[in-house]
């Protein structure tokens, strides 16, 4: 826990670094464009059908009566357009997590590498191919996951716990693996992934919650439509960044478990191959002095002559 709370105040004080915030900027380029894209080409196709879908059904119908009975019969109309939002969040936020896996976080973790641990070896565990096939699998799973428990985002409690639970999962498992990915091996990865899953799963759900944060400027993007070009980009820059301090809070968390395990390896080592003693370390004294000094050492008293 105290390497957690370490590693979490010493990402916030590396998010303010110029070299930070400028990575953070490349996945929003990205985003932006994707967002630019869909914007022009596929926003109102899908709204459109949305509309379609909801006209008619029950979930309409109440809807509509929730409206009326709160007095904002207006607000009809924006239904279509804020479940697109909602269902485009969590697309928006896997996109930007790969963005960060593959953009920043090995500059990231180079970073703190060479600022906090200069002289921690680089056993590269795993390369670009298998951390790139390791964070899709994930995102695979993520995704399923996320369509599977859409039926709960209809209930209060639950869409403001499940979400972000499986964000977080998909961030520790991603983080995870890129920050180790370089320094360890995949026998040190796999036990200490084992040994502070706890910390980890904490950790990705704190930033799960993190960037569910930026949902209330995709909400007023929503209300407000004829801002979702500049509202939209702000909340994918959020995003950049809420991923760009997970990246580091992983990166000093692993890096710094990595060292903790490695010490306690050679310690162990150097207590199997035998470490001096204090008795050791005595009677090697005792032999280097000279035979006087050696005797009244090893003298035994003599009880006094009555």
């Amino acid at each position: 826990m105290k390497i957690m709370l370490d590693a979490f105040w010493r990402a916030l004080a590396y998010c303010l670094h110029p070299r930070v915030i400028l990575l953070s900027l490349l996945p929003l380029l990205l985003m932006v464009v994707a967002g630019i894209a869909f914007a022009q080409w596929g926003w109102w196709p899908v709204v459109d059908t949305v509309r379609q879908w909801l006209d008619g059904t029950v979930v309409q119908t109440v809807i509509d009566q929730g409206f009326d009975w709160l007095g904002v019969p207006q607000f009809k109309s924006v239904i279509p357009s804020l479940l697109v939002v909602v269902l485009v969040t969590p697309l928006i936020v896997i996109l930007s997590l790969l963005a960060v896996a593959t953009l920043m976080t090995p500059a990231l973790v180079k970073m703190v590498g060479a600022r906090r641990f200069p002289d921690l070896e680089r056993r590269q565990g795993a390369g670009f191919f298998p951390s790139l096939g390791w964070s899709l699998g994930h995102t695979l799973l993520a995704l399923g996951l996320l369509v599977v428990s859409i039926p709960f985002w209809f209930i209060p409690p639950l869409v403001l716990v499940v979400p972000p639970l499986i964000w977080g999962w998909l961030t520790y498992r991603v983080m995870s693996f890129d920050a180790w990915a370089e320094h360890a091996s995949k026998q040190e990865r796999r036990a200490l992934m084992q040994r502070h899953r706890f910390e980890l799963l904490t950790m990705g759900i704190v930033t799960g919650l993190l960037g569910a944060a930026p949902s209330v400027v995709w909400a007023s993007a929503a209300v407000f439509i004829a801002a979702f070009v500049v509202l939209i980009p702000a909340a994918i820059w959020i995003y950049a960044l809420v991923f760009a301090f997970s990246s580091l809070w992983f990166s000093h968390f692993c890096l710094q478990t990595l060292q903790q395990l490695r010490q306690e390896q050679e310690s162990t080592y150097r207590g199997s191959t035998g470490v001096q003693t204090t008795l050791d370390v005595q009677a090697h004294e005792v032999g280097r002095r000279p035979a006087s000094d050696a005797g009244e050492l090893m003298e035994l008293p003599r009880n006094p002559t009555p």
